[in-house]
């Protein structure tokens, strides 16, 4: 896969769920066995779609740095280490048992960003 189609991808998943936790918290954190009792989780919620947006663009903008660039490195490293993070996080989450049910999906989707994200970049050398 080309870095722009990767990246591309990889920005799409994430708005996809910037949106969905920005117009949806009520409907897709009881998924994940999360409840947003009051205004302020519901709030949380929005906000961290902030970030998971802005890794969206971030990849949207990159995606024509090119194959093989310091750019394409640097950034592909970036969305490796992003998603390692998500794993490290959400996986805390579920041993701990904030999250249940549909949550236990999330280290995977994490792990599953950061192997694509480090074959990319395996790729680009």
């Amino acid at each position: 896969m080309t870095n722009k189609n990767f990246l591309t991808a990889h920005g799409v998943i994430y708005i996809f769920f910037a949106l969905a936790l920005f117009f949806g918290p009520t409907i897709l954190w009881p998924a994940y066995g999360l409840q947003l009792n009051d205004q302020y989780a519901v709030f949380l919620s929005q906000h961290n779609s902030i970030f998971l947006g802005g890794i969206g663009i971030i990849s949207f903008l990159f995606r024509d740095s090119g194959e093989r660039s310091d750019t394409a490195h640097i950034i592909l490293k970036g969305l490796i280490w992003t998603n390692v993070l998500g794993v490290v996080i959400t996986l805390y989450a579920c041993l701990t048992g904030i999250f249940t049910g549909f949550g236990w999906s999330d280290p995977i989707f994490f792990a599953l960003l950061a192997v694509l994200s480090f074959l990319q970049l395996r790729k680009n050398r």
